[in-house]
């Protein structure tokens, strides 16, 4: 009786069978007809950037760039939290008065305890998709390295709406540069982390902050 290596070889050899011995896969051209580009209306993107990202059970906010830091406090306050992380670049003005700042920095790393006990953490991002309502963190200015965003319980993105494109091949045209040139790490977020087994039990916080909030500034 056949293994299940030997089964599985077998079935591969029986179905490359008639291709040449010396062809490589680059050798055989592959039609790739999907859409690159958004065809839709910039206020349209940005609408359905908004629908998708409250689909995965975040909390989305839209508001002008001048009410942005009147909101992040109302939003906090709301929640109750006080001590929030802040990555390197993020503009001063986002975060308001009376919150304990941990603030994180090449030169003096935040622990993954400090990161774990705190409240929250306050980032930018790089891109938003609105075809999967996808957050796209690429370690730049105002984000920070991905500890950040995967270790405190709650993370709250501000999302301009010029850095929302239709597309993911759109998004990944963008960040070709960034991943080819300067190999920043890039984290996808839609939605809080969730998981579930096999009974579709549905568990939050698992891999990454139990609860996303969304501020989509114009």
């Amino acid at each position: 009786m056949a293994t299940a290596k030997e089964t599985i070889l077998w079935r591969v050899r029986r179905a490359t069978r008639d291709v040449p011995e010396g062809e490589r896969p680059g050798d055989v051209p592959v039609e790739r007809g999907y859409r690159k580009e958004g065809d839709g209306a910039r206020a349209g993107t940005v609408d359905r950037f908004a629908a998708h990202v409250a689909e995965y059970e975040a909390t989305v906010h839209r508001l002008s760039g001048d009410d942005l830091p009147d909101a992040v406090g109302k939003i906090l306050e709301k929640r109750g939290l006080r001590r929030l992380v802040v990555p390197p670049g993020l503009p001063e003005g986002w975060v308001p008065g009376g919150v304990e700042v941990l603030r994180d920095d090449a030169n003096a790393r935040l622990s993954n305890g400090v990161l774990d006990a705190s409240d929250g953490v306050l980032t930018g991002c790089a891109l938003g998709i609105a075809q999967t309502g996808t957050i796209v963190l690429d370690a730049g200015p105002g984000q920070g390295r991905r500890a950040l965003t995967l270790l405190p319980d709650y993370h709250l993105c501000v999302v301009r709406e010029e850095q929302v494109v239709d597309l993911v091949p759109e998004a990944f045209a963008r960040l070709e540069a960034t991943v080819r040139d300067e190999g920043r790490a890039v984290t996808f977020i839609s939605g809080p982390s969730a998981t579930s087994d096999i009974e579709l039990n549905r568990v939050e916080g698992v891999h990454g902050p139990r609860a996303l909030e969304v501020l989509i500034v114009g």
